[in-house]
């Protein structure tokens, strides 16, 4: 079995459930422990009865050190921070074998068994941004993603595994300072820091915006398949990351500050925009009192015509009316 864990609150709701249900779809023998980052979301799926998650609220998880240093975070630098904690505390409380961080806006393809097989017996597994040379930005992001992390419950994996968790409880912040930025920039020397950590080199894991020029797909019934444009490499698609996809309160959806082309926005991007808002309808059946998809107001810097057509003629920005993806 498979045992992954995720947090996200009520402004993630749709994504959360999104990634739930393509586990549900692509991997049959596996297990989520999903933390509920507020009390709404944690009634909710508890309402739901989803199979194959156990809920955890904060209640439940925090401890004394992240309830000290919590009033001085931001909500995104709260949830950084508690990454690392959230994957130890499966680990110490459920007594597993291993267990994989996954961020909320993930979503699956294919299985992640491929991802696993090539792990073999190491006990640490992290995946690289793989940036497109136009959006490299590994001198603030770094060269690592956490977005997919795996820690095997042994010495090599809770030795990294606690180590991350101190330094995120020492510093976790949304700007970049001495070498660090959030919980990311701590993971650059794994790889010589500690022992038994693998990266990841299958193309169809950690697929994103920042990549996702440097590939072309293929779409068979349910399968993806991708080529790498540079190698002629041909890969099945596990799993893409919807990092930066904004929902808005003018009915407005924005899908990040990089190109995507008509073959990306047609495989990936309707799909998954279209089943997070069959999502939100069947939230709405346990609970209307809240939007799912987080909404924010369109910041007012849209709407000067310099800007617009500054993103018409570079193509970013992707700033689209929601009816687009709903057809």
């Amino acid at each position: 079995m498979y045992n992954f864990c995720t947090l996200f609150d009520k402004n993630y709701f749709s994504r959360g459930l999104a990634l739930y249900y393509s586990l549900e779809k692509y991997c049959q023998d596996f297990h989520i422990y999903i933390f509920a980052f507020d009390d709404k979301t944690a009634e909710v799926l508890e309402e739901m009865k989803l199979g194959k998650a156990t809920i955890i609220s904060l209640e439940e998880f925090e401890d004394e050190e992240l309830l000290r240093i919590k009033p001085t975070r931001s909500i995104a630098e709260y949830c950084w921070t508690c990454t690392s904690s959230t994957i130890l505390y499966v680990l110490e409380n459920k007594k597993i074998e291993s267990c994989t961080y996954l961020d909320a806006d993930l979503y699956f393809y294919s299985s992640p068994k491929p991802i696993f097989e090539e792990l073999g017996d190491k006990s640490i597994l992290i995946t690289e941004h793989r940036y497109s040379p136009q959006y490299n930005k590994q001198l603030k992001a770094g060269k690592y993603c956490v977005q997919f992390v795996t820690f095997r419950n042994n010495n090599e994996g809770l030795t990294a595994l606690r180590w991350w968790r101190d330094r995120c409880i020492e510093w976790c912040y949304a700007r970049y300072e001495d070498g660090k930025f959030g919980d990311q920039l701590y993971l650059e020397d794994w790889t010589e820091r500690f022992k038994g950590v693998h990266v990841l080199q299958h193309l169809g894991g950690g697929l994103a915006a920042w990549n996702i020029q440097q590939y072309v797909f293929d779409k068979v019934n349910e399968q993806v398949t991708g080529t790498e444009i540079l190698t002629g490499r041909k890969f099945e698609t596990i799993f893409y990351h919807f990092h930066y996809l904004k929902f808005y309160t003018n009915n407005k959806i924005e899908l990040g500050r990089r190109t995507l082309n008509e073959n990306v926005l047609n495989i990936f991007y309707k799909p998954y925009i279209k089943f997070l808002e069959e999502i939100k309808s069947k939230i709405s059946l346990f609970d209307n009192t809240f939007d799912p998809h987080g909404k924010l107001e369109e910041p007012a810097g849209w709407k000067s015509p310099i800007l617009y057509i500054y993103r018409k003629i570079y193509g970013i920005y992707n700033i689209f009316n929601n009816s687009v993806f709903l057809r």
